[in-house]
């Protein structure tokens, strides 16, 4: 049985993605080095992937002299919020305060990811009476 395509990438080409937004376009080539740490792949199985997510939508490639340039064509925002928003909702019933408490109750934050925290409480509240 085939599986039906999924609405959002792959943990692999997530990771591909995670590349281009922080380095910028790239060849395959450097992609594939920057996984290589956690994921052993050959330049052809990376080129292959690049390839799908090209035809998915996510990636834009150009010519160059030295071959193709890979650019991530999603956002890293609107690529990351739709699928926290997805998880959310599957997984709490659209409770984002449900999913905060139990990353809350479940993370070791230390003080400044607290004091970042409680920054971002206080400008959502400043927001909310402007």
């Amino acid at each position: 049985m085939v599986r039906p395509p999924s609405r959002y990438p792959t943990e692999l080409e997530l990771e591909i993605l995670k590349v281009l937004w922080e380095d910028g376009p790239s060849p395959v080539r450097h992609v594939r080095e920057r996984l290589e740490p956690f994921r052993k792949r050959a330049d052809n199985s990376v080129m292959t992937i690049m390839g799908i997510m090209e035809e998915k939508g996510y990636l834009r490639r150009r010519q160059e002299s030295s071959g193709y340039i890979y650019s991530a064509k999603v956002r890293r925002a609107n690529t990351l919020g739709s699928m926290l928003s997805d998880l959310v909702d599957r997984a709490f019933s659209g409770s984002r305060l449900d999913a905060i408490l139990q990353l809350l109750d479940t993370s070791d934050l230390n003080a400044e990811d607290i004091a970042r925290l409680r920054s971002e409480v206080n400008r959502k509240l400043k927001e909310q009476d402007s």
